[in-house]
Order: structure tokens, then sequence, then C-alpha cells
């Protein structure tokens, strides 16, 4: 059957799109909150000492005075790490995460005089709405390491956010609490604090702290009217991207099958988190 003309015109941008997948795609969205994973390479535990940990906070708060990075909430686990952000400015995020990655892989490489690419090529970003989806995202990350069974509660793990937003710190702050509570449509930041450990406890009583893929695999998290806003404003970059959901809980979610048809089999291994990202390259060259 011929394709109509603008049918034929979507496959052809569909086509360039995916073509483009195996290397970074730039967005840009203001006003959103972006839960960002990133792998370390091939998923080794080069994170598993305290010291590597330090670092990878180290920079993460110089990106929030170089660069103004808004940080909402994190955890560094000891192959990968999450972090929870307020897009408030064009490249803050790109910029900070190469500072973050670069840097930290570079100091690692020297100290342990190794060579090679410490992160995976690209992290996955998936756009988070705010209010309930982003109570479910915070809850999320820090339920990490209890997930991973290391820690029976986040209080216990250190290199996470959910401890400064329980006890602020005094200096070398990370978390930007003001914005979290306007976010929230929290009063003030004891309230936060409160709030916070009674959605972490509430949950661990239901035993429900599983893992979810969508935090993870989706490009958008929310209603089916953020996610389809979402979508609107990616433009051409949502191309090909399928809509799941019901009720008040939906994804925009990445397709695999469109990939790997139009590549090699070779290609198929590409995971399917690491095919809709910013342009971020951080193979320890900056650090």
């Amino acid at each position: 059957m011929l394709l109509s003309n603008l049918s034929r015109i979507e496959w052809i941008a569909s086509l360039k799109i995916s073509n483009k997948m195996a290397r970074a795609n730039r967005h840009h969205i203001p006003g959103y909150v972006w839960h960002i994973t990133h792998r370390c390479h091939k998923r080794e535990f080069l994170l598993k000492f305290d010291k590597d940990k330090k670092v990878w906070r180290k920079w993460l708060f110089e990106a929030r005075k170089r660069h103004g990075m808004c940080t909402l909430d994190y955890t560094i686990t000891s192959n990968h790490t999450h972090l929870l952000v307020l897009d408030k400015k064009e490249n803050v995020i790109p910029k900070s995460i190469q500072l973050i990655a670069g840097r930290t892989g570079r100091e690692y490489n020297r100290r342990k005089k190794r060579k090679g690419a410490f992160w995976e090529d690209r992290y996955h970003a998936t756009a988070v709405q705010t209010g309930n989806h982003l109570i479910q995202c915070m809850v999320y990350i820090d339920l990490n390491m209890v997930r991973a069974g290391v820690v029976e509660h986040p209080k216990d793990w250190e290199f996470g956010g959910y401890n400064e937003i329980q006890h602020p710190r005094q200096r070398y702050t990370l978390i930007d609490r003001e914005m979290l509570c306007h976010l929230l449509g929290i009063l003030d930041e004891e309230l936060l604090a409160e709030t916070i450990r009674k959605w972490i406890d509430e949950t661990l009583s239901k035993e429900s702290a599983c893992r979810e893929t969508k935090w993870t695999k989706s490009i958008a998290v929310g209603d089916e009217s953020f996610v389809m806003e979402t979508k609107k404003a990616l433009g051409a970059k949502a191309l090909g991207r399928n809509t799941l959901g019901e009720d008040s809980d939906f994804q925009l979610r990445e397709s695999v099958e469109p990939y790997n048809s139009l590549f090699p089999p070779e290609k198929g291994v590409l995971r399917p988190e690491n095919t809709f990202l910013w342009n971020v390259n951080p193979r320890i060259t900056e650090g």
C-alpha cells in the first residue's frame, strides 16, 4: 500500500531519528523535573569505595556552584547514580553531568592508574510530573539501597539525599530544599523532612519498595495530559515513542523495535534506556 505524503514524511523523519539513536539526542524543556540515571561502564562497581562516592558528591556540589544545578534528590550506589534535578536554564544539566561524570572518572583513573571509560556513553533522563509523581520518584530514589538489600532504611545510607533533607547541612549543601517545598506544595523545610519521612515509612510498612522500570526506562512519567504535553514539546524527538498507562499514571516509553529493525544484529544489545539522552559523552576526556 502506498504511503500518503504525510505518512511518508513521518516515516522518513522516524528513519532519520532512529539512525541518530546511537548518538545522544539533546533536549531542553524549561521548568521540567528530570530523573537522571547514569551507570558505570559495563555496570562495573567502580563506585564501591566511599572515597569515590565522596568525589562524585563533591562535584555535584561544584555543579551547583558553577552552573546553578538545582538538585532535588540523589543516591549514589556502587555501580550507578540517581539524580533528581529541575531544569531551570538551558545547558545547565548537560554541563553539570559532564563536569560530575568527567571529574569523577578522571580522579578514579588517576588514583587507580587505570585507562578507559568510567561511565556508559550516555545517561538516561525521565521527565517527572510534579505533585504525586514527584513524590513517588523521590521515594523510589531514596529506597534504592533498601531494594538492593544493603540497608533497611535510607537513613542508614550516607550517600543519598534523604539524610540531607532530614538533617540539613550547614556547609556544602546539595539539595535545594526551598525549591523542593515549592514543587511539592509544602509550607516549610521542617514539614518537608517530616513528610518525606512518613512517605518512606509508609512505603516500607507496605513492603512495596520494589523496582519500577518506569523511572529508568521511560522518557516521561505523569498523568496523561503531562505525558502528551511532554511528547508534544519534544517534537520530532518523540516520534515512535509509545504512550502507556491508565487512570492518572502514564508513561512515554522507548520503542526498541524500530531501532533493532534498522541496524545490524550486533546493535541490538544496546539497551533502550540509552536511546534518548542529552548530548553528553563523559568518556573521561574532560575527566
